[in-house]
């Protein structure tokens, strides 16, 4: 069975410090904020089977920078 609150992410910078994560509504990006920037994951088709349960994979697409 699929928990469809959190997911799981590949991808991305070193050093993201969770890789489970709470997800927004279903087929929306996963915005993580990071080192003064967002990195974007998008939902693929893949599932991952975590301890915490069957998760969907989101993949690393984008970095975005924060003005300051």
């Amino acid at each position: 069975m699929a928990t469809a609150d959190k997911c799981v992410l590949q991808g991305g910078p070193e050093g993201l410090p969770e890789h489970i994560v709470p997800t927004a509504a279903p087929g929306e990006e996963v915005k993580v904020p990071f080192r003064g920037g967002y990195e974007h994951f998008r939902a693929t088709s893949r599932q991952w089977d975590t301890a915490q349960g069957r998760l969907p994979v989101y993949e690393w697409v984008a970095r975005t920078e924060v003005a300051e």
